[in-house]
């Protein structure tokens, strides 16, 4: 809901719908409440099951409602999948006024130009982002707004989506009775939690590493250089432990979460782990190394996909901030470790960088991280909003905007 400046963000994700309410209050953002509902109508970031999808919502608002206290009626949506690509694209136009100055005006008109990338009938745009624009062949600039010149160019990524992907999302999402204030690809939300200014200038890769996707982005300079979804996520990991050992999908995901190490040798060979703790009918002893070598063959996949698209935009191994860990899937012990030497950059687990206050008491585990970024897209973007009326008032924003300025590009 996006009155009163009172923002909701919501990722409906492959094995649970998360949510987070908050509004700006002295320069802060103050959590209003954070909720969290199993999903089981999801599958690789795409609803694959109407009913159940829109039920994991609908539970999701309603309990925020009443954490929140608030009546919520919209919200920011986090959209994912491996049906999103990222695609550069350049535009052209010449600059308007007679004495060359380029106006903000000329900026959104080559930006458009770029917007007529050719996409297949099945697929949307979802954003255009300027990487860079170019003056009468003077490149590099990062906002020619007041340059004089002639011709006016730009380089986007623009980001597509399926169009089926988003129109059975907004069909649950107005089943549930929610409005959408913004349809978001989840990586660009999560960049605006996870990564300072810095590591964005400098070089970093972000890896949300959710239930049955694994979502990577790129920054570089301060731009958004690349945005994946890869089509394995920890489910499958949980997959592989239940088929292994031969139990229960339900126990398998007790036994990962519990006992495995994306590094089994760090595992003595002697420790062994007794089911009858998950189920008391099973009376089998397994090694906790052998649980750990199942994780880590799955991993290396996730990693080997991660490196490949890297290496397909020239930054293998040569991002200086190296890559932030998120999502559900990034809880693994030892993931920090194993990332460093599988993809051979500095790693580390995401943290909020924005301080909140209000209701933080665990909003800093990594499953809400999106919902969170998601969020804080709708204060960023409250003036471009597609449901926010012309009587919007944004003085409680613009106070705050100082303080987003020194995260956001």
């Amino acid at each position: 809901m996006a009155r009163d400046n009172f923002y909701v963000g919501l990722d409906v994700g492959s094995s649970k719908v998360a949510a987070t309410c908050g509004h700006i209050e002295e320069g802060l953002i103050n959590v209003a409440g954070f909720v969290k509902v199993p999903n089981t109508g999801v599958r690789r970031g795409t609803v694959v099951d109407i009913e159940d999808t829109v039920s994991a919502i609908s539970e999701t608002i309603e309990k925020l409602e009443t954490i929140s206290g608030r009546e919520i009626r919209s919200a920011v949506v986090g959209l994912s999948g491996p049906h999103l690509t990222s695609t550069i694209s350049k535009g052209v136009v010449a600059v308007a006024r007679a004495d060359g100055e380029i106006t903000p005006s000329d900026i959104s008109r080559v930006i458009e130009a770029a917007r007529t990338v050719a996409l297949p009938p099945n697929r949307e745009i979802l954003h255009v982002i300027p990487r860079s624009f170019i003056v009468d062949g003077q490149t590099g600039i990062a906002d020619p707004s007041g340059m004089t010149g002639i011709r006016l160019e730009s380089e986007t990524i623009v980001i597509g989506a399926a169009t089926s992907a988003i129109k059975n999302l907004t069909n649950c999402l107005y089943q549930a009775g929610l409005e959408i204030d913004d349809l978001v690809f989840s990586g660009l939300a999560l960049a605006n939690s996870l990564l300072t200014k810095k590591q964005r200038e400098i070089g970093v890769a972000l890896l949300d590493i959710g239930g049955g996707t694994t979502t990577l982005v790129v920054y570089e300079e301060n731009h958004f250089l690349h945005g994946v979804v890869l089509p394995i996520g920890s489910s499958h990991i949980t997959n592989d432990l239940a088929i292994g050992l031969r139990t229960s999908v339900e126990i398998a995901e007790k036994i990962k979460m519990k006992y495995a190490s994306a590094i089994p040798e760090k595992i003595r060979q002697a420790e062994t782990i007794a089911l009858s703790q998950f189920d008391p009918g099973e009376n089998q002893r397994i090694e906790r190394r052998y649980v750990s070598e199942i994780v880590q063959a799955r991993l290396g996949e996730i990693f080997a996909l991660v490196a490949a698209e890297l290496k397909k935009i020239g930054k293998g191994g040569m991002l200086p901030a190296g890559v932030v860990l998120t999502g559900g899937g990034s809880k693994l012990e030892d993931l920090v470790e194993s990332t460093k030497d599988y993809l051979g950059l500095p790693a580390q687990a995401g943290k909020q960088i924005l301080e909140t206050s209000g209701f933080v008491d665990k909003l800093s585990d990594p499953v809400y991280a999106t919902s969170v970024g998601l969020m804080l897209y709708g204060f960023e973007n409250a003036d471009k909003n597609a449901f926010s009326g012309p009587g919007r008032k944004y003085n409680i924003i613009d106070k705050a905007k100082g303080f987003f300025r020194q995260f956001l590009p």
